[in-house]
């Protein structure tokens, strides 16, 4: 092929793209037009054009039609996309998608609409995100169309289902399908297989469909949609009751982080410290100091301050217990009164302390991203941060379980539980394992502080909203038996949960203590009662 023949060929095929891209540039220029004069009616038909024209600024230019963001430059009379909060907002021309400087609202008339123009984009908005690249944007657009039902949608659907190639998007694109389907005016066979399918989903989105969809004059697709309504009613309440014992385990496991601590010293060295909520804040407060500082001189390790605060709150709140227990309670043993009383001296001590240092407002502690979003199971909603609390919970459990069958540390705290005398006469020095066992069981408090800031503000008061279901677990479950803990700490945090929608939070606690004092009443030691000569 001759260089002159190579030359005319691609100056044609220049032509050709530079007039399609005239023709192009015209016909969404018209189409753009036609958004921002005549009436109502024809701006409703102008959008519905638009939508089916499959140009690639329809999308952005309707979502600013419907945002309020769509307007007419004064000047020159281009229709642009304005953004921002300021004097002076941030231009795009709406047709080539380029930035087309500034204005002030003065300078630019707004595209006014009505809310039937609204849902005529809300509708075509659907069929356009439906073949979006984003999965996100496609299962949004589907679970929308899924909720708006609108028959205009169906032709769209078809189209995305056939080539959708993820199963779990096509399966919510099938769901707005049939949603759809129930509200055209399909055949009654047609109907009824719409209404298995909308079953099978199982939501509250899916019973409101088949609630409307009962109402159809036709008495087939009503009695199918009436018995998929009773059937979608019953697996909501069982997936409700499984919610609320999910809810119950997460109360569940914060109340064991902070009652295990206590389970610890009440169990071993018969102490009632009412300083242990203390032991909780200052765990917190650690936490924030931690968090604090490293956005000030490691902000790239901002999504592992948690982790580091971890050892630091058990030190901190470690050591201070067993100041505390070296300094005032080993004066008080065999002394229940002077005791509970000391330590709760102790605690408005410690909260005042922390308020002067802190200040009384109430600190936040940022969560890292790894703890933060939800995810489904069924129909159960399972935030990440609960769940790694739950986790974080029992994984401390299995720890401490490990001490205290495993370290020579766990078998003398064990000796020293079940016959303080005989430990005493082999040897075992009861005071240093007090000591020990003391600042054990204020470490573990630190370490529930850590868990509670991300549930919850830190403040002087932390600790003071857990001491006493703290000891209400350690009661129930019997005092000083770990797994007694487990077992209270998860049975209250499931019975809290489900008496709160019918009683109400504060009378919900309420019954709970009349219960556990009956329940005392008949089993004085709890559910597991230690054995051992002194216990006996």
């Amino acid at each position: 092929m001759s260089l002159k023949r190579l030359l005319g060929r691609v100056v044609g095929a220049l032509a050709i793209l530079l007039v399609a891209g005239s023709a192009f540039a015209a016909d969404l220029t018209t189409l753009v037009a036609n958004l921002v004069t005549g009436g109502y009616s024809e701006r409703d038909a102008a959008i519905t054009a638009l939508a089916a024209s499959g140009e690639e600024r329809a999308a952005p230019i309707l979502q600013a039609l419907g945002a309020g963001e769509l307007y007419v430059r004064n000047a020159d009379k281009v229709v642009v996309i304005a953004k921002g909060s300021g004097k002076q907002l941030a231009l795009t021309d709406a047709v080539t998608g380029k930035e087309a400087g500034t204005a002030t609202e003065d300078d630019l008339e707004r595209v006014k609409i009505n809310n039937r123009l609204r849902g005529t984009i809300e509708s075509v908005m659907g069929s356009l995100t439906l073949m979006n690249p984003d999965p996100r944007v496609r299962r949004a657009a589907a679970q929308a169309l899924f909720s708006r039902r609108d028959p205009s949608a169906l032709e769209g659907l078809d189209k995305a289902i056939a080539a959708e190639k993820d199963n779990g998007i096509k399966r919510a694109m099938v769901e707005a399908r049939a949603s759809v389907v129930l509200a055209s005016d399909a055949p009654a066979d047609k109907k009824v297989e719409a209404i298995a399918i909308v079953r099978d989903r199982g939501d509250r989105d899916a019973m409101g469909v088949l609630q409307a969809a009962a109402a159809s004059p036709d008495e087939t697709v009503k009695a199918a949609a009436t018995a998929a309504a009773d059937a979608v009613r019953q697996s909501l309440a069982a997936w409700a009751g499984a919610q609320n014992v999910w809810y119950g385990i997460s109360l569940g496991s914060v109340l064991l982080l902070a009652a295990i601590g206590l389970a610890i010293t009440f169990g071993t060295m018969g102490v009632i410290n009412m300083a242990h909520g203390e032991m909780v804040m200052l765990g917190a407060y650690t936490t924030f100091v931690v968090q604090q500082a490293i956005r000030s001189a490691a902000p790239q390790l901002n999504d592992f301050s948690i982790v580091i605060a971890l050892p630091l709150a058990f030190l901190v709140s470690g050591l201070v217990g067993i100041l505390i227990e070296r300094s005032i309670i080993r004066f008080l043993y065999g002394r229940t009164l002077d005791t509970l009383l000391a330590t709760w001296g102790l605690s408005l001590v410690l909260q005042q302390a922390v308020r002067s240092a802190f200040g009384p407002t109430n600190r936040e502690v940022a969560s890292p991203s790894w703890m933060s979003g939800a995810f489904k199971v069924g129909q159960i909603d399972v935030t990440y941060g609960r769940l790694w609390i739950v986790i974080f919970a029992l994984a401390v459990f299995a720890a401490l379980l490990l001490l205290l069958r495993k370290t020579p540390l766990g078998l003398y705290m064990r000796a020293v539980t079940q016959n303080r005398p005989m430990a005493s006469a082999m040897g075992i020095r009861t005071p240093r394992v007090d000591a020990l066992t003391f600042g054990l069981g204020s470490g573990i408090a630190g370490l529930a502080g850590v868990a509670l800031s991300q549930i919850d503000n830190v403040s002087p008061n932390l600790g003071q909203g857990y001491i006493i279901d703290s000891f209400m677990v350690v009661v129930f479950g019997g005092v000083g038996n770990l797994f007694g803990t487990l077992v209270g700490a998860t049975a209250l945090g499931v019975v809290n949960k489900f008496l709160e929608p019918y009683a109400g939070a504060v009378l919900g606690k309420i019954l709970v203590l009349v219960f556990i004092i009956l329940f005392i009443q008949r089993r004085p030691r709890g559910l597991f009662a230690l054995k051992g000569r002194s216990v006996e």
